[in-house]
């Protein structure tokens, strides 16, 4: 079970809905290594058995069993399970395999109003990034596992939840979603934990949490927070920071993960690295710091920061710009001696704070949970008025 996605139950079920969570038996991250590898030490393989139900921040949790079928696992009961619901609507949080193909089975039988969604980017999806040919192996087997399982799916939906246009893009183009069904709606930020220091105590924490990690008060402390992969690769900024502190600069990189470049980031003067955090103890690290940095790929992580207002650093072949319009800045990708530039650009508090209250307004106004939350209950509704005034 992802943040996000528990995020959406989480918001859903405080505004009065009655939610219900089904999740397999596997792992997270059973099919990456390297997440797996990532998070050995933060997340246990331990997970509820099939039949388990459990009550967890206002929804109810569901476990199912799985099995694999051609490499590809399916749950196991899940009619069954749906059944015994009696749903309304259905929020699929992927949009092709073999559970979307099993949902919309068991749509056709128990009639619920069924929606998807789509959260793969382009920086993900190698397909995506290259051009190709239509007989290619690659665009073959897209076809058959992913463009027309899809295609037959969301014959039965009502809409598709794109997180981003990149999202959208990879949808239609690659999932077999009509462009007609689409709908860019970003992923939400818990707007209750992660905002701006406010209180006297959340000012003294800063305080407190920053000479507890070896900071002084002229450092700037640039923190990343994720997996430290080579598809993440954290270590540009560790690189950028090391270049900065040869120059005379005093900059500090905060760490926050795990991963195969632990060592070459710890090994770096002026890094601190710390083991991943739960969600509600990350707030402090991000108001203890004063830049955002996300190398590489997009995280759900580069919007938590902005809404404790940060200045966020990405690379600049993000697509997803909506998340850095007005509070963040670009530099080459992979480029260290370009984010170092980008970093000393921000060493002024003043230009810093401009674009992290811009950061912190935006995504309470536009990104957080309870307002998407509440939009799509409003689309749930209105589906749902439709199908009743039909019958």
């Amino acid at each position: 079970m992802g943040y996000s996605n528990t995020m959406l139950a989480r918001y859903l079920a405080r505004l009065g809905a009655e939610v219900h969570y089904i999740a397999t038996d596997l792992p997270v991250y059973h099919k990456s290594v390297d997440a797996r590898s990532a998070y050995s030490q933060f997340s246990a393989d331990a997970t509820m058995k099939p039949g388990e139900i459990v009550q967890y921040d206002g929804y109810t949790v569901h476990c199912v069993g799985h099995r694999y079928l051609l490499g590809t696992p399916l749950f196991t009961g899940l009619q069954e399970k749906l059944r015994s619901i009696k749903p309304d609507v259905v929020q699929l949080l992927i949009n092709a395999g073999w559970v979307p193909l099993q949902t919309a089975a068991a749509k056709l039988r128990l009639g619920f109003t069924l929606y998807s969604a789509a959260h793969t980017t382009v920086s993900v999806f190698p397909l995506a990034r290259r051009a190709v040919r239509p007989w290619d192996r690659q665009v073959l087997a897209n076809l058959a596992v992913r463009a027309l399982p899809g295609r037959l799916v969301s014959l039965l939906i009502e809409r598709c939840y794109a997180a981003t246009g990149d999202c959208a893009e990879v949808a239609t183009r690659f999932y077999g979603v009509p462009a007609s069904k689409v709908a860019v709606v970003p992923l939400g930020v818990d707007t209750q934990s992660f905002h701006p220091g406010r209180t006297e105590v959340e000012l003294q924490e800063r305080t407190r949490l920053r000479r507890e990690l070896g900071f002084v008060p002229a450092d700037l402390v640039c923190i990343y927070t994720g997996q430290f992969t080579a598809a993440k690769n954290p270590l540009v900024l560790a690189q950028a920071v090391r270049q900065l502190r040869d120059s005379g600069l005093a900059v500090r990189g905060l760490f926050i993960g795990n991963g195969p470049q632990s060592d070459a980031i710890a090994e770096i003067e002026g890094c601190v690295v710390l083991p991943f955090k739960p969600h509600r103890q990350l707030p402090a690290y991000y108001r203890a710091a004063d830049i955002g940095v996300w190398p590489t790929q997009e995280s759900m992580s580069m919007l938590d920061a902005a809404a404790c207002a940060l200045p966020i650093i990405v690379n600049d072949t993000l697509l997803a710009t909506e998340r850095i319009d007005g509070n963040g800045i670009t530099y080459r990708l992979n480029d260290w001696r370009d984010l170092a530039e980008k970093i000393r650009s921000l060493t002024d508090p003043e230009r810093r704070r401009q674009l992290g209250s811009v950061g912190a307004r935006r995504m309470a106004e536009l990104f957080s949970w309870e307002s998407i939350a509440r939009q799509r209950l409003a689309d749930y509704a209105a589906s749902l008025a439709l199908r009743r005034q039909a019958a």
